[in-house]
């Protein structure tokens, strides 16, 4: 069988031009109706979507898994994050499409709103969030004096609601956000996840012990440093295995594997099965 292409990664769907400004609002039947309002599965490197949903609907699938979207709904795409949608005719809603960068220099990890953004959600709209979606798109589509700084005021303040629409179904606050250490260190895996590098060699990079590197991997997250290597590195063994026809041992090789026999038990330990049998279960087979 031949393999399929890589997942498309676009900045805007369809569009592999960086981001011109400092952001980008657009209404859902902008681009959508160009495309019958189907956008094929694909996803953003360096960019985080909110989509403000306000009127229609239909189903957004999001690393594999199908959401059904029922307005007035609120869709957080973190970056990285494939994705794809299906609207009905004439929905109605805005898009907003900020730079990782901008949410990095603008969010202290420590206060946990960054931590929730990063998690991927179809949620009911909270109050507030359309209106601030409204003054986005009124801001960004005129050129008047202060604008960037308006339309980063607003987009931050978007990304707040959205953060606790994120946050309010688990009742709980969540975890501090691991400070600039953490960050760097997510950085690097995100760089790095497919080389299969050892812990100290990021412990290194980062000029700190590998035991100080689990320890603020861990009030973070919960979890050791080397797993949250790994689950960045499984995140993209499913998407791969979901996305693409890349075989078992294409995608062991891709994911810095030697041995597509020992990706597929680390796979398995990591899912609970090994990649044909993940395969075999999403197309529907015994």
């Amino acid at each position: 069988m031949k393999a399929a292409p890589r997942i498309d990664s676009y900045n805007l769907f369809g569009e592999t031009a960086e981001l011109a400004d400092v952001l980008h609002v657009e209404t859902i039947r902008a681009r959508s109706e160009l495309h019958d309002w189907e956008l094929r599965p694909h996803r953003h490197a360096r960019l985080h979507q909110i989509l403000v949903l306000s009127g229609g609907g239909g189903a957004a699938e999001i690393d594999g898994f199908t959401h059904p979207l029922a307005p007035p709904c609120l869709v957080n795409v973190p970056r990285s994050v494939v994705h794809g949608f299906r609207f009905d005719s004439g929905t109605g809603g805005w898009v907003i499409t900020l730079a990782s960068d901008l949410l990095d220099q603008n969010l202290t990890a420590g206060e946990g709103v960054r931590a929730l953004l990063d998690q991927p959600a179809v949620l009911p709209l909270p109050a507030g969030l359309q209106d601030l979606a409204q003054q986005l798109f009124s801001e960004y589509s005129r050129r008047e004096f202060g604008r960037a700084q308006l339309l980063r005021g607003l987009a931050l303040a978007a990304t707040a609601l959205a953060a606790r629409a994120i946050a309010e179904p688990r009742g709980a606050q969540p975890r501090s956000g691991g400070g600039p250490l953490f960050a760097r260190f997510e950085a690097l895996v995100e760089r790095d996840f497919r080389l299969r590098r050892p812990l100290a060699d990021y412990a290194s990079e980062l000029a700190v012990s590998a035991t100080h590197l689990n320890r603020i991997t861990h009030q973070a997250t919960g979890q050791p440093a080397s797993g949250l290597v790994t689950a960045r590195m499984l995140r993209e063994a499913r998407r791969l295995l979901i996305y693409t026809n890349l075989t078992a041992a294409q995608i062991a090789y891709e994911l810095g594997f030697n041995d597509p026999a020992h990706f597929s038990r680390v796979f398995a330990k990591g899912t609970g099965m090994p990649p044909r049998k993940f395969r075999q279960k999403l197309a529907g087979s015994p």
